[in-house]
């Protein structure tokens, strides 16, 4: 990718050189001494310090290693050290990851430190969503459920995704967490920073009581419907959920059989309202 000049970096490959270096005199200079100690023909005052240094230098060879792979050199690199004896000021930087070059912040001979954002690689056939989820929508997803994206460039054609993350930060303004999706791209179609939206299919064995859209009204910042029981009827609240085809996921305040009124509500709503001012009460 680009070839980074650098001070420290020389130092670190002369460190390491020189690392080497002393390992290899030690090493020698250990086993002389050991088959000098193995025929009775060497103190074993000498053979202990061979031995001794001989650790010491295998320490400092790893601790100037561990310092060049710190500053970015890949194994291949660090063996190349060994193997060229360059002592050169510089290390090339390789992408860990496949894609292409989106962003480059730099320029030739340019001053970079730490917090230098260098360039930016982008694996195009892999891409990531982000989609901000209702609060009471958080116990129905998971990590590993499957979605299907929506984008407005091919609205006919569906993506399929994983979720992949799900923030532990709810957003207080608009009662929502983030949820990431992985997205596979194998035709290239889509595009980072297109706009999208995700559609997650709850388990068939959890389905939800739904009503349509039309029945229900907002009365004082709450959602309420209209339900008939013995030729009577009645105003109820209720929490609402996803909506789709013309359909309302109801999450509290209905049951399985209710009978909700879709037609006439409004004028429900104004008959109720004239009774309160009547009697001062509702059902």
């Amino acid at each position: 990718l680009i070839t980074l000049e650098s001070e420290e970096v020389g130092n670190a490959r002369s460190e390491y050189y020189k690392a080497t270096a002393d390992y290899e005199l030690a090493k020698v200079s250990f086993e002389r001494e050991k088959n000098l100690f193995d025929r009775g023909v060497g103190p074993k005052k000498e053979f202990l310090k061979a031995e001794s240094d001989l650790k010491v230098a295998e320490a400092n060879l790893e601790a100037a290693e561990k310092k060049l792979h710190v500053l970015g050199f890949t194994e291949e690199q660090v063996k190349k050290i060994s193997e060229t004896h360059q002592i050169k000021p510089t290390i090339t930087l390789f992408a860990p990851i496949r894609g292409k070059i989106i962003e480059k912040n730099v320029v030739l001979g340019a001053m970079i430190d730490q917090s230098t954002e260098i360039l930016v690689i982008l694996d195009p056939t892999v891409l990531c969503v982000d989609a901000d989820i209702y609060e009471k929508n958080i116990s129905k997803i998971k990590i590993g459920q499957e979605v299907e994206v929506v984008v407005p460039a091919f609205p006919e054609e569906k993506f399929l995704g994983t979720i992949k993350y799900i923030s532990d930060v709810l957003n207080e303004e608009t009662r929502t967490i983030t949820v990431r999706t992985e997205v596979k791209n194998k035709d290239m179609k889509l595009k980072a920073g297109m706009l999208a939206s995700i559609k997650i299919t709850i388990n068939n064995q959890d389905l939800a009581l739904a009503v349509p859209a039309e029945c229900i009204l907002e009365d004082q910042g709450e959602e309420i419907v209209f339900i008939k029981k013995d030729e009577e009827f009645f105003l109820q609240v209720i929490e609402t959920g996803a909506k789709e085809n013309g359909y309302v996921e109801i999450i509290r305040g209905l049951s399985e059989g209710d009978e909700v009124v879709s037609k006439g509500n409004y004028q429900l709503k104004s008959k109720l309202y004239e009774e309160i001012l009547k009697k001062g009460q509702i059902h």
